[in-house]
């Protein structure tokens, strides 16, 4: 993992999360809509399948978002062994590439991506730990263009 070490565990590291909860979703619900509350009315466990995009966007779209995120994938992929990260873009890009991989390999197996995680409180769509990863990536990236633009 010679170039750019975080990259990789993050990457490895995040998508095999998104992977096992993914599958752990998908075989202990029966059916779509399935729930178990953690705190009633505030954190459930929720079984969905998204054939959209983030907050259910482009329903229907898996076709072409699954040739997004392998897009996606493959570039970030061509940009960590060829460029040398400071170690905020390694995790940002890490966080990124795991996120919209472990969104891809659902697209391109089922034709939507498990989604479980369910924040009831606040009303807000369903969605998985590969969501949470492009967001963290997100983050990482707006902090290291902050620090860098300085």
């Amino acid at each position: 993992m010679g170039k750019n070490p975080y990259f990789w565990w993050v990457t490895i590291i995040a998508l095999i999360l998104d992977q096992v909860t993914k599958y752990l979703a998908a075989n202990n619900f029966t059916q779509i809509g399935d729930t178990i509350p953690l705190w009633e009315g505030v954190f459930h466990f929720t079984y969905a399948e998204n054939t959209g995009g983030a907050f259910s966007f482009f329903q229907g779209g898996a076709f072409w978002l699954r040739w997004v995120s392998l897009g996606v994938s493959l570039a970030l992929v061509i940009y960590a062994f060829t460029e040398k990260l400071s170690t905020v873009e390694q995790l940002a890009y890490g966080f990124v590439l795991a996120g919209a991989f472990g969104n891809g390999i659902d697209r391109f197996i089922f034709g939507y991506v498990v989604d479980f995680l369910d924040f009831r409180l606040i009303n807000f769509p369903i969605f998985n730990i590969a969501d949470v990863c492009i967001n963290i990536g997100i983050i990482f990236l707006i902090y290291a263009t902050i620090k860098y633009s300085k």
